[in-house]
């Protein structure tokens, strides 16, 4: 099975959906891949993935996090690495905001749209965060 996930929302409750849905996928041996765009680049930031900002409000979240052993979202991103999962850093957006490879975790691939597309035309499942 192929899974696209495109992130291009960049909070903690994105992360967690984006990184939930990938490690599961991959668990399962799904081939996955995750486009990461606009403010979704800050899931893969060096600095910005360990401080994603909680929505207002919603600060008890981390509790029951932590009452359920949910990693945190930099484990979930070392443990996607771990499976295998590609992530895709958007060129355009890294261009349009001044960002370099550099800027972003080990193991990122950088790529435009064209490159995504290629993959997600094959997927079995294709989804947006």
């Amino acid at each position: 099975m192929k899974i696209a996930i495109i992130a291009a929302n960049g909070g903690m409750f994105d992360a967690y959906k984006v990184f939930n849905i990938a490690t599961a996928a991959a668990a399962t041996d799904a081939e996955v891949e995750i486009f990461f765009t606009f403010e979704g680049l800050n899931l893969i930031h060096k600095e910005a993935y360990k401080n994603l900002p909680m929505p207002a409000g919603a600060e008890h979240f981390q509790e029951g996090f932590k009452q359920n052993n949910v990693p945190p979202v930099d484990e979930l991103v070392s443990m996607a690495t771990e499976m295998g999962v590609k992530m895709i850093a958007c060129q355009m957006t890294m261009d349009v905001m001044s960002l370099e490879k550099e800027h972003f975790i080990e193991g990122i691939d950088v790529g435009g749209a064209v490159t995504f597309l290629t993959y997600a035309k094959d997927a079995d499942v294709t989804l947006t965060f």
